[in-house]
């Protein structure tokens, strides 16, 4: 039995080899070639954070972005009860053009916010106990 594939040289001089066998059965969708996308963020909070602000903070700094589709549901919602944090998926819809400048400019106008508010957005910590 043959198995057939596509090599490709990375830029680091690394081979990657891809079975045609999973590009051929499968699906592939050019997200680019649509008019519209939906950017997917995860946004933290921790534990003590009032959640039902939280989502408020989230959703007037989503929608009062003037490049967020205002004809397409928003949704922003807990996905997680993490380690460390509760996340929040965050889930507006723009113009293929627009996904990566809405995408940076939600990102900072969220930190931004949720600071202003006491809101805490945790990161990993390790605690080391020596006895």
């Amino acid at each position: 039995m043959h198995i057939f594939s596509t090599q490709l040289r990375t830029g680091d001089n690394k081979t990657v080899i891809i079975p045609n066998g999973g590009i051929t059965n499968g699906t592939i969708t050019n997200y680019s070639a649509k008019p519209t996308r939906r950017i997917d963020l995860v946004i933290g909070v921790g534990y003590n954070a009032d959640l039902k602000l939280t989502k408020q903070i989230l959703n007037d700094v989503v929608s009062s972005h003037a490049l967020v589709l205002k004809d397409q549901a928003i949704t922003i919602d807990v996905i997680e009860l993490a380690d460390s944090s509760v996340n929040f998926v965050v889930r507006p819809w723009v113009k293929t053009s627009d996904y990566w400048p809405v995408h940076f400019d939600l990102l900072e106008a969220i930190k931004i916010e949720l600071d202003k508010a006491g809101i805490e957005i945790p990161f990993p910590q390790l605690s080391v106990h020596v006895n």
